[in-house]
This record gives C-alpha cells, sequence and structure tokens, in this order.
C-alpha cells in the first residue's frame, strides 16, 4: 500500500495508524503550501484535492480519514485498534466523526482557510471568521476533555479514534493554535510516548 500524505496535515493520524499495525507502506508526500495537491498527478489519485488518500494493493484509491482509518483496522484485525462489540465500535465512529467533521471541518477550517467560509471578506471579517473557528476547536476539545476523566484512551484500550485525536491536538499544541484541556494534554503526552507515534512524527519531520 502507498500512503499519500502531507506532514503534519490531518493525514498524520492515519500514517501513526499504519505504523501501529505494522504492515509494510510506501510513502509519496503532497506538498499542500506548493499546491501540488492541484496537479493533475495527484488529481488523478484523488479528485477531492485532499490527503489522506491510499493505494491499496489490489490497485484501488481509497480516500476519506475515516473510511480509511475503518479499513486499516478492519482488514488488521490482529491490531486491535476497533473493539469488537458492536455498540463500542460505533462509538469509535461516533467520536473520530466528531473531530473530523466539527473539530477539523468548522474548527481548525476557519481558522486555517477562512476565505472558504467568508469569501471576498475583508480582513476584519476573517479574522472573525478565524476567532468563531478558535472557538469551536475549543469547544471541541472540552468536550472531548470530559469524556477522557479517568481514561487513558478515548474508549479505554487505544483505537483509531485516539490517532484522530492526535492529529487535533498537534495542531492544537505543535501549531500553538490552542491550549489543550488537562485530560486531552495527558493523552497527548501519552501518545507521543507511543513508538508508533514517535515513528510516524519523525519520518513526516515533526520531530
Amino acid at each position: 500500500m502507498k500512503l499519500y500524505f502531507a506532514p503534519g496535515a490531518c493525514s498524520l493520524g492515519i500514517h501513526v495508524i499504519f505504523e501501529e499495525i505494522g504492515t509494510p507502506y510506501e510513502m509519496q508526500a503532497v506538498n499542500l503550501r506548493a499546491g501540488d495537491h492541484f496537479k493533475p498527478e495527484f488529481l488523478a489519485i484523488n479528485p477531492k484535492a485532499k490527503v489522506p488518500a491510499i493505494l491499496l494493493d489490489h490497485g484501488e484509491i481509497l480516500t476519506e480519514w475515516l473510511a480509511i482509518a475503518g479499513y486499516l483496522a478492519a482488514t488488521n484485525p490482529q491490531a486491535q485498534l476497533v473493539p469488537a462489540d458492536p455498540l463500542a465500535a460505533a462509538r469509535v465512529t461516533e467520536v473520530m466523526a466528531y473531530i473530523n467533521s466539527f473539530m477539523h471541518g468548522q474548527g481548525f477550517a476557519r481558522m486555517f482557510r477562512p476565505e472558504r467560509f467568508a469569501p471576498e471578506a475583508d480582513e476584519a471579517m476573517l479574522n472573525k471568521v478565524r476567532a468563531e473557528g478558535l472557538r469551536l476547536f475549543s469547544e471541541g476539545f472540552a468536550l472531548i476533555d470530559q469524556a477522557l476523566a479517568g481514561r487513558d484512551y478515548l474508549l479505554g484500550d487505544f483505537s483509531i479514534a485516539d490517532a484522530a485525536l492526535f492529529y487535533v491536538s498537534y495542531w492544537a499544541e505543535g501549531r500553538k493554535t490552542c491550549a489543550l484541556p488537562p485530560h486531552v494534554a495527558a493523552h497527548y503526552q501519552r501518545m507521543l510516548a507511543r513508538p508508533a507515534v514517535q515513528r510516524a512524527m519523525a519520518a513526516e519531520g515533526l520531530v
């Protein structure tokens, strides 16, 4: 398999999952700053012009964070990255969807790409969009902080949901966008201590 990623992007969470399951894979960096995701070569891989994407061994392409994470967990059951209990497995999807759609899609996206939410706005309006993004991003961390109380990981044992929380925590802590609440901060440090995370971070040049 091949992982199409951008250093420090949301694909970092998928990179962590690859390292956790230990299956062989290749890496192909996509330079978002240079606009490589809009070039024909990458659009042939993912016409949605975003990472992550993975090239499967039989030649098909799989995109979207939740789909990729779920596929990697399902095809590598030995790694036990999703609980066997159906309700517990649904809880994994539930928290990943919240992180991916609300914290990332509604919160961080407003901070990072405010013009998408206010086309042709002046700088004052763009700053208001950024401020709203920060509020939503922080709101998400506050809610997840409550869920982490008394737990090392989101669902008790490590799961693919923790890889999702890690990438947004990296955006908060690594990029100094906002302070992490205490339980999320402890989770972030716990994740940084995992060998799989250390390998992924080193491979992306983030340490």
